[in-house]
C-alpha cells in the first residue's frame, strides 16, 4: 500500500490541548529555576505560548536572579 492511501495514513502529530499542557509550564520552570540562560525572543515564545501562566514564571524568576 503506498503511503497516501487512508488505510496507511497516520493521524496528524500531537495535539494543541496536548503540546499547552501543565507539563510544558512545569519544563519552562524548571529551566528557570536552573538558571538556564533564555533569550528574550525564546521567552517572547512561551508567552504566546501558554499566556500569562508562562508570564508570571518568568517574572517570578526574573526577580530571582536580579
Amino acid at each position: 500500500m503506498t503511503r497516501n492511501n487512508r488505510e496507511t495514513k497516520g493521524k496528524p502529530g500531537v495535539s494543541q490541548s496536548a503540546r499547552l499542557s501543565d507539563e510544558g509550564l512545569r519544563r519552562l520552570e524548571v529551566q528557570l529555576q536552573r538558571g538556564a540562560r533564555i533569550s528574550q525572543a525564546v521567552l517572547g515564545q512561551w508567552e504566546k505560548r501558554y499566556g500569562e501562566a508562562a508570564q508570571a514564571l518568568i517574572e517570578k524568576y526574573s526577580k530571582v536572579r536580579s
